[in-house]
């Protein structure tokens, strides 16, 4: 297992992060549980800094491949250990192997803002009355922006109210569907899943991967049997059911019938907004400037934000440094120069005329026709978006006065994105493939 999450973690940080501090972990499988897990390495600083940084996602990782959220602690063969005591190991581990709910996962702590708003109140409105008022309550939206933060409050919430929650990806389940099948158990797999008050389903999207086979049938009549019990189902997805592939009819139907609500990338004041209450839950003093920093340079996904966040503090212990800008500027280039240096404004502009039909030429120009004008925009956005050029580059680009022609056009198409659910997806869509074509080559 040890090494699957390894290969998870591997795909989300740098490969000489990953050769230099994760590779040369060693699993002691004498002092490790189920509860918690011991990795050894070569220094004590070296240990502090691993534990800093990487600890809690590792944690993550195992909560999602075997439904336990173990204690990760990295160490020395020098340094004692302050292990759980044996209550709290029990407790973990009498956990379902289905559920997991991360208690740090709850209302209080989530940052709301108009990106996320409405998907807050429909997830509290179904925390405090699961099964009556939006049945099934489905949240899309791209990756890193809180929908797992909203389900698992869900979660937290009724459980602490006295209800039986399953918690699960959609791989969890069609796993757990396919060790039952196996083993001719399915009236316990039934019990399992159709007995609870509420049914969260983290990722629905990958059951489209199973058309053909028994799993979304299994799906559908547990989705029946469930709501006709009065029970409550949530699921997250990386796109709205209507335009989700590889699943029947009647499953999306389904999905459709109760409501649908998605999370959009923060704007600024919100990504502000969370960046100061992640450094205060981790007891990291940052200025404003520091914090606007990261949040005009580091992108819109939250959990790659904390990471910064957690970064600059492993960093600034390790070197006995201050916080300061230009020292958040050093320890953080890499990351966000990574994320923007492989695209160019022709990347954005190619994908753009290939995808709408419209020559390069044209968007480029100063035609005020409906399409050119929309794709004109679309193209400033994603090009600020995406890339690592400076406002007054991407006017000299496009043909544009200065920075504050762009500015209003950004703002424009943040507007008709938001008036416009049907432009937010396309717009969507351009930016993934954007990103792929760059990942493919």
């Amino acid at each position: 297992m040890t090494v699957e999450v390894f290969k998870e973690l591997e795909k989300s940080i740098l490969p000489n992060e990953f050769n230099k501090y994760i590779k040369k972990l060693a699993l002691d499988k004498t002092l490790s549980k189920p509860s918690f897990i011991v990795f050894k390495t070569s220094n004590l600083l070296m240990a502090k800094f691993i534990q800093t940084k990487y600890a809690e996602t590792l944690s993550e990782i195992y909560a999602k491949k075997t439904g336990i959220k173990p204690e990760i602690i990295i160490t020395t063969n020098e340094k004692k250990l302050n292990l759980k005591d044996k209550k709290t190991a029990k407790k973990d581990l009498e956990k379902p192997n289905s559920t997991i709910l991360i208690e740090s996962y709850n209302f209080s702590n989530f940052i709301v803002g108009d990106s996320n708003r409405f998907a807050y109140e429909c997830s509290k409105s179904v925390a405090k009355n699961p099964g009556k008022d939006f049945n099934p309550l489905f949240i899309y939206g791209p990756s890193g922006l809180g929908k797992t933060h909203l389900l698992q409050s869900i979660g937290n919430f009724c459980i602490e109210n006295g209800k039986i929650v399953i918690c699960v990806t959609s791989e969890q389940f069609m796993n757990d569907f396919q060790f039952h099948i196996r083993n001719q158990t399915m009236d316990k797999f039934r019990l399992k899943y159709r007995k609870t008050d509420l049914l969260l389903v983290d990722d629905i999207q990958f059951l489209g991967n199973t058309k053909g086979e028994k799993t979304q049938e299994e799906f559908f009549n547990t989705f029946n049997e469930l709501r006709q019990a009065g029970g409550q189902i949530v699921m997250t997805s990386d796109k709205p059911p209507k335009i989700l592939k590889g699943f029947e009819e009647r499953l999306l139907s389904r999905f459709e019938s109760g409501i649908i609500t998605d999370i959009t990338p923060p704007e600024l004041e919100t990504k502000i907004a969370i960046i100061k209450k992640k450094s205060e839950d981790n007891k990291i003093v940052l200025s404003s400037k520091i914090i606007e920093y990261i949040a005009t340079n580091m992108g819109d996904n939250i959990r790659e934000i904390e990471s910064a966040i957690n970064k600059l503090n492993a960093f600034s212990n390790l070197m006995r440094s201050e916080i300061t800008l230009e020292f958040t500027k050093s320890v953080l280039q890499d990351q966000i120069r990574e994320k923007k240096e492989s695209v160019t404004i022709n990347d954005v502009i190619e994908t753009i005329s290939k995808e709408l039909n419209i020559k390069p030429s044209d968007i480029k120009s100063k035609s005020r026709r409906k399409n050119i004008v929309e794709a004109r925009r679309i193209g400033i956005y994603l090009s600020k978006k995406l890339t690592i050029n400076s406002m007054p580059a991407i006017a000299s680009f496009f043909g544009l006065k200065d920075h504050s022609a762009v500015s209003h056009n950004i703002r424009k198409i943040k507007e008709l994105m938001d008036e416009d659910g049907f432009l937010k997806i396309r717009v969507e869509e351009l930016e993934n493939k954007i990103l792929k074509g760059k990942n493919s080559e």
